[in-house]
């Protein structure tokens, strides 16, 4: 009688386990559990996803590009929502004084806040943090003239700056996004090199230093690990800032141009005539920023609260 064949897992195999057993513990996770069990959290990713959806798919679920003149009609003009009387059916959010559906210009607005918040804060994530981790682990004069510099911009205010900055080279939103850069680097700076001046003297990684491991492979492998969850918080809650930043330069003219959509742009355009009773051309756009920040302050919230061990 011939004997069964035992056969055992190939390397691609044994891969694909630990892969498939590392997805379902974290699916079992104390922070899984913790986010389903949490109606803030909850709400607030409802309002991310709503949000993203409405950017990216909404211009293909209105009738009207508000940035076409063939789809602008001026007798169109200030009409109110479609609760109010005069109301059209064709707007049911009223609208603007070019005669463009509030709806429209509010989703193509959100798109263009959407992705200067993304961008700025991708860009001061990477940067900040690699000087960040370069003035905690290097030290000495390094850690010297970047800590210097960063407190000579905490002197002034981050909205000064950033006027400065956008009187002297004008609108654009390449130009809006660099600044925004500049400005928002020191808090992952600053973050991160505490992080790492409280990791770099671990037992860990002496020993690290002892194998011969090269500085840049303990960063890798020992720092950024130990830094992430702190820069996962910070960039979740830096995206809302940003684009309170951004309306507030557009809405006092040195923001985005007055030819690209944003909602700050579209608030200033209807601050000009709030008092004239004609409310939603201004108040929508500002309400839909708030629903934005809302939302992402409320996941941010829950990320500090789950990944910070200090709160725990």
């Amino acid at each position: 009688m011939k004997k069964p064949i035992l056969s055992t897992p190939g390397e691609g195999e044994v891969q694909v386990v630990e892969r498939q057993s590392g997805w379902k513990s974290f699916l079992k996770s104390e922070f899984i559990h913790n986010y389903r069990h949490s109606v803030s959290a909850i709400f607030g990713s409802i309002i991310v996803l709503v949000v993203l959806f409405l950017a990216v798919f909404g211009p293909m679920l209105v009738t009207q590009n508000p940035y076409d003149l063939k789809d602008i009609n001026l007798s169109d003009a200030f009409l109110p929502p479609i609760w109010q009387e005069g109301g059209d059916s064709r707007f049911p959010l009223g609208t603007d004084g070019q005669g463009r559906d509030m709806i429209s210009v509010i989703l193509y607005g959100s798109r263009t806040s959407l992705f200067i918040g993304v961008a700025v804060v991708v860009i001061t994530c990477v940067v900040g943090t690699a000087l960040g981790v370069l003035s905690g682990y290097h030290g000495g004069r390094v850690d010297s003239f970047i800590m210097r510099l960063a407190d000579i911009q905490l002197s002034f205010p981050s909205m000064l700056i950033a006027l400065f900055i956008m009187a002297i080279f004008g609108r654009g939103i390449g130009k809006l996004i660099v600044t925004l850069s500049i400005v928002g680097w020191v808090i992952f700076a600053r973050t991160v090199r505490g992080e790492t001046l409280s990791i770099k003297n671990k037992e860990y990684i002496e020993a690290a230093r002892v194998m011969g491991y090269s500085n840049g492979k303990i960063i890798q492998r020992h720092i950024l690990p130990n830094v992430i969850t702190s820069i996962i918080v910070i960039f979740t809650i830096r995206i809302g800032n940003v684009i309170l930043t951004e309306a507030t330069l557009s809405f006092l003219g040195v923001g985005v141009p007055v030819t690209q959509p944003s909602l700050g742009l579209l608030v200033k355009n209807g601050f000009d005539v709030l008092f004239s009773g004609l409310w939603w051309v201004s108040v929508l756009p500002g309400l839909y920023i708030m629903i934005i920040v809302f939302g992402i302050n409320l996941l941010g919230d829950f990320l500090k609260d789950e990944l910070n061990p200090k709160l725990k």
